[in-house]
């Protein structure tokens, strides 16, 4: 039945999206969110390390009390986007009067070096997907050799490491940094996890090469060996024979292949630290040195989708330089550099705003924020004859596949409990979206013949 108000599209189901849904529903917005995945959750279900049950339950039944709210309609296993199931101008015809953008950094960062296209070289994200079971990512073999590169050093650095230490127990895994010990970027607890496989002589020898290079920006050497060993103290047995090391101030040059396409090495140049603004920065020196390893992970943030539709500023969607509704200043507005004006009623928050910034917490406040900022711009605007059930028709005839509503989910949630009991784990996923459809009804059980 049609009523008076503003009808708001919410893109992606990850924090951000689900907590700003939940925030415009409060304010009295009816809500549809659309999430190119079946399972809600984003980067809290498929990016936390998959062993943390306890704190992944906790979000879910957050995420399920909000998508269970009056004012809020879940539709899954729809993309939205240019080369999407629909487009922007699709949800402006089917008369959303707002458009929320909350699709996390779905792109990858690389460095372009020589090599990339080798056998052996992956984004962290797709790993993390991959041991986090989010089709199509599930599904799709790794080549991961004996003796691993990883590129950056901060949390996601430390969850693969984890991965290749306590569940593919490779021979080694080396944390490459282009600056030094003082600005590794990852947690003490994260580290922990694998701290024990430190291979302590090395790091030793490590800190000796770096001394005089930390000595000129004013940096202890000891110190600098203190920071890290202090953060392994306590580190819990891993029962896994690898061998971690670190190898700072260097910076990946190329990498290098053998004769059928694989990795077998990776090439690093040198840097010292320079102090800039009161900040240190790597400046590469020339020299080179070779890594003898046969997998290369980049692990150096992510940018968002190029080919969504909205236009792009460094890694992020661009946001107005001059808000009409800002938040604590903030920005929240889809904007056009090159027409030098906002893109009317498109919003973008969370990692589609500032990719790789912060956890849950950042992107709950960020959602709320942009919510409040949307808001202000619904305020503008007459209410308009609502009709979702009406709008969700239309999209069904749009859209030639079953889409997940929540009563879907819950059909999901409790096949997957019912299969963790009886296979005695904690906790249960399937691991494609054509399992996943059928179980909930939707799409009919293949016989095998």
């Amino acid at each position: 039945m049609a009523a008076k108000g503003y009808l708001v599209a919410v893109i992606g189901a990850g924090p951000a999206g689900l907590y700003a849904a939940r925030a415009l529903a409060q304010k009295g917005a009816r809500v549809v969110v659309f999430n190119r995945d079946i399972k809600p959750g984003g980067l809290a279900e498929y990016g936390i390390y998959h062993d943390k049950h306890k704190m992944k339950e906790g979000l879910r039944k957050q995420f399920q009390r909000i998508l269970e709210m009056p004012g809020v309609t879940y539709l899954g296993n729809i993309a939205v986007g240019q080369q999407g199931d629909l487009t922007l101008d699709d949800l402006r015809d089917l008369g959303f009067q707002a458009i929320l953008v909350t699709t996390g950094a779905q792109g990858t960062k690389s460095l372009g070096l020589p090599g990339e296209d080798l056998e052996g070289v992956y984004h962290a994200k797709e790993i993390v997907y991959h041991y986090n079971l989010l089709p199509p990512f599930s599904q799709q073999t790794f080549a991961i050799g004996r003796r691993v590169g990883i590129i950056g050093v901060g949390n996601v650095m430390a969850d693969i490491a984890t991965y290749l230490v306590k569940e593919l127990k490779v021979d080694e895994v080396y944390a490459i940094a282009r600056r030094g010990p003082f600005e590794v970027k990852f947690d003490k607890k994260e580290f922990k996890r694998f701290a024990r496989n430190l291979d302590v002589e090395d790091f030793e020898k490590e800190i000796e090469r770096i001394a005089e290079r930390l000595r000129k920006v004013g940096q202890d050497p000891e110190e600098a060996k203190a920071h890290i060993l202090s953060m392994a103290e306590g580190a819990p047995e891993t029962g896994s024979p690898t061998v971690f090391r670190f190898r700072f101030l260097s910076s990946p040059k190329r990498i290098l292949g053998d004769e059928h396409g694989r990795v077998k090495a990776l090439e690093l140049e040198d840097t010292e630290l320079v102090l800039e603004n009161g900040r240190t920065k790597a400046k590469k020196l020339g020299t080179t040195y070779t890594l003898d390893v046969d997998t290369v992970i980049f692990s150096i943030g992510d940018r968002v989708d190029p080919n969504f539709g909205l236009p792009l500023e460094w890694n992020a969607y661009a946001t107005n330089p001059n808000p009409r509704f800002p938040v604590d200043g903030v920005s929240y507005e889809a904007y056009d550099p090159e027409k030098g004006e906002p893109i009317e009623g498109i919003f973008v928050a969370g990692w589609a705003r500032q990719p790789s910034t912060g956890l849950v917490g950042t992107a709950r406040k960020d959602g709320e924020n942009a919510a409040d900022a949307l808001w202000q711009y619904l305020k503008t605007l007459e209410p308009a004859d609502i009709d979702v059930d009406a709008v969700v028709a239309q999209i069904r005839a749009k859209v030639s596949k079953p889409l997940v509503t929540q009563e879907d989910l819950k059909r999901l949630a409790e096949a997957e409990k019912a299969e963790a009991e009886k296979r005695g784990v904690p906790y249960f996923k399937f691991d494609s979206n054509e399992a996943m459809l059928q179980v909930m009804g939707l799409l009919p059980v293949s016989t095998g013949d």
